[in-house]
């Protein structure tokens, strides 16, 4: 199909996708500079090659795993016409992410507790990557929270239905996205540091 066919919805419609995936193209290249940047200084002298991850990180994928799951559950309730399960879906995805930045927060407490900073001179090359991806990492999951709270508000509006679900949609793709974007973090740290 032509890019340029379709009524005026359709064009929006594939315009915001195409955004998101492009807003996604730029994350995949941002996380990529930094684990190159790991890896590189991986060589060095003073790199950590003993840490263990912290237990909260652990847990955190645990957490994110789950609130994709609430996701999927909360778009399959609304293909369904199902306001009442959707809200509740929606509300536990939500719940779960905040759950996940309380438990990256306690995971930065472990390392702290373990005696290495993000600055200063109890710290070093390898703790600094690692609390630089984690927060940037928390910072794309507050965008997905924003973006949830709006799939939310527009759900309580009556926005959204089984036929027209854009929103919801575009929400679970970034959702989605950062969930599996933690997960390769997490393995890939877990297996450089």
């Amino acid at each position: 199909m032509d890019l340029t066919e379709g009524t005026i919805q359709e064009k929006n419609d594939r315009a915001k996708r195409m955004m998101l995936w492009f807003g996604i193209i730029s994350l995949i290249m941002s996380f990529a500079g930094l684990t190159s940047a790991v890896l590189v200084s991986r060589k060095r002298e003073d790199w950590l090659n003993d840490f263990e991850m912290p237990q909260a990180f652990l847990i955190s994928c645990a957490i994110i795993i789950l609130s994709s799951v609430t996701f999927i559950l909360a778009k399959r309730a609304l293909k369904n016409n199902n306001r009442g399960m959707t809200t509740v879906f929606l509300w536990l995805t939500l719940l779960l992410g905040i759950g996940f930045i309380i438990c990256q927060f306690i995971g930065f407490g472990q390392i702290i507790e373990s005696g290495f900073y993000f600055t200063g001179e109890s710290s070093n090359v390898t703790m600094s990557f690692v609390y630089v991806i984690a927060f940037v990492h928390i910072l794309h999951v507050i965008a997905g929270i924003i973006s949830l709270l709006v799939v939310i508000y527009n759900h309580y509006k009556q926005k959204y239905s089984p036929t027209s679900l854009l929103g919801v949609e575009l929400s679970a793709t970034f959702w989605h996205f950062i969930d599996i974007l933690w997960i390769f973090l997490f393995l890939f740290l877990s297996y450089v540091v």
